[in-house]
C-alpha cells in the first residue's frame, strides 16, 4: 500500500503541474521475478517516476515505452522475456530468469475512474478488495485500460494471490483478466513508551504501515510526536479498532500495565499478539488474568512471546527489525527461517 500511496502522491503533482503520464503495472509473470504481479510504475512525460516494476533491470526501457504510451494515448502491453535468454536487445540482461509481461495505461487527469482514481478510493478501506482488469483483449478490440472492483467471491484466488483468468464468449472470443487482490495496509499498536519504541515505530512507518502507540501522555516526548501522530494515553485505549489487519506488540516493561493492555485486547483477538520478555513473565501473566476470570493468555493461538524472530538482537534497533519481521512472516504465513533452507519457489506460483 505504500508504494500505491506514493505513486498517488505523485500524480497529484503531475496533475496540478499539468504533466501527462502513464502507469505501468505487472499483470502476468512466469519463472523468477523481483517482483510480482501488481507491481506499478508511474511515468510522467517529464521523466520522474517512483514505484517499481522490477529490481532496476526493466526500469529503463519501462520509462521509454510509458512515454510512448503517453504520445499515442492508449493502453499498450509489453512482454520482457528471458526464460531463453531473450531481449538482450535492450539490455537489460535479467538474471531472474523470467517472463514478466507489463501493461502501460496513459491516464486521463479528467477520468474520475481512471487507475489511479480507482486506487485513491479504496487507500483507507480497512477490508480487502477484489479489483479486475483486462490484460488481453480480445482479437480486434482495443485495451480500455479500466480498472474496477467485483465481489469477492467474482473467482478463485488460491493463496490469496492475484492472477490472470482467461474467458471465451459465446462467440468464442478469447479475453485475459488479472484479478488482483487489494489488501489494506497493516495496522501495528505499540504499547509502550520507553526508548526502545521508537525504532520499532520508525521501522514500522518506513514499510508504510499504520502506526498507534499507547503509553503515558506525559512520557511522549518531542521525539515521538516526531515520529507517529497516533499517539494514545493508556486511558484511551478504547479508542483503537482492532480488526483482521492489526497486531498488537506489548513492550511496555510494566508488569501491570502489560496485564491491563492483555485484558484489553485479547477479546479483540487480534491475528498477531507479540509481548515482550521471557517465557516465564508470560507464564505470570496468564495465571494473573485466570485469577482476575479473564481469557486464558497461553491459550490464545495468536499469542507470540518470547516476541520476535530468533536472530540474536540486542539493541532496540535489532529487536525492532526482529519484531517487524515476525509481524511479516505471520501476515505472509510464512515461519521465518532463512530462505536457503526452503525447498522450492521463493513465491507461491498459482498460474501466474
Amino acid at each position: 500500500m505504500k508504494e500505491i500511496r506514493n505513486i498517488i502522491e505523485l500524480y497529484d503533482r503531475f496533475r496540478e503541474a499539468g504533466t501527462a503520464c502513464a502507469l505501468a503495472t505487472v499483470v502476468r509473470v512466469e519463472g523468477s521475478s523481483y517482483r510480482r504481479i501488481g507491481a506499478r510504475l508511474l511515468v510522467g512525460a517529464d521523466g520522474r517516476y517512483t514505484g517499481g516494476i522490477s529490481g532496476g533491470c526493466l526500469e529503463g526501457d519501462a520509462l521509454r515505452r510509458a512515454q510512448r504510451a503517453i504520445h499515442q494515448g492508449a493502453p499498450t502491453k509489453r512482454v520482457y522475456d528471458t526464460l531463453d535468454g531473450e531481449d538482450r536487445e535492450i539490455g537489460i540482461g535479467l538474471g531472474c530468469n523470467g517472463r514478466i509481461e507489463v501493461l502501460f495505461i496513459p491516464l486521463d487527469f479528467g477520468d474520475e475512474s481512471n487507475q489511479i482514481e480507482v486506487l485513491r478510493r479504496r487507500l483507507d478501506v480497512r477490508e480487502p478488495r477484489l479489483l479486475v482488469q483486462t490484460v488481453t483483449a480480445p482479437a480486434g478490440e482495443p485495451l480500455d485500460g479500466a480498472l474496477r472492483e467485483v465481489p469477492l467471491d467474482a473467482v478463485d484466488l488460491p493463496y490469496g494471490r492475484s492472477r490472470v483468468v482467461t474467458f471465451t464468449d459465446e462467440d468464442g472470443k478469447r479475453s485475459e483478466r488479472l484479478f488482483e487482490l487489494l489488501r489494506p495496509e497493516l495496522h501495528l499498536i505499540v504499547v509502550g513508551d520507553n526508548y526502545d519504541i521508537p525504532p520499532l515505530v520508525t521501522t514500522a512507518l518506513h514499510l508504510g504501515w499504520r502506526v498507534s502507540v499507547i503509553g503515558h501522555q506525559r512520557k511522549f516526548s518531542t521525539g515521538f510526536g516526531d515520529i507517529s501522530r497516533h499517539l494514545y494515553d493508556y486511558a484511551r485505549v478504547h479508542d483503537l479498532f482492532v480488526d483482521d489487519y492489526t497486531a498488537v506488540a506489548c513492550m511496555s516493561h510494566d508488569f501491570d500495565r502489560d496485564a491491563e493492555m492483555l485484558e484489553h485486547f485479547l477479546p479483540l483477538s487480534p491475528p498477531y499478539l507479540g509481548l515482550l520478555g521471557p517465557r516465564k513473565r508470560a507464564l505470570k501473566l496468564d495465571g494473573l488474568l485466570r485469577q482476575r476470570g479473564g481469557a486464558a493468555l497461553l491459550d490464545y493461538a495468536h499469542l507470540y512471546t518470547p516476541i520476535g524472530l530468533d536472530i540474536g538482537a540486542e539493541t532496540p534497533e535489532e529487536i525492532a527489525m526482529s519484531v517487524v519481521a515476525e509481524i511479516i512472516s505471520v501476515f505472509r504465513d510464512r515461519d521465518g527461517r532463512s530462505l536457503r533452507g526452503r525447498p522450492g519457489t521463493i513465491h507461491l506460483r498459482t498460474g501466474e
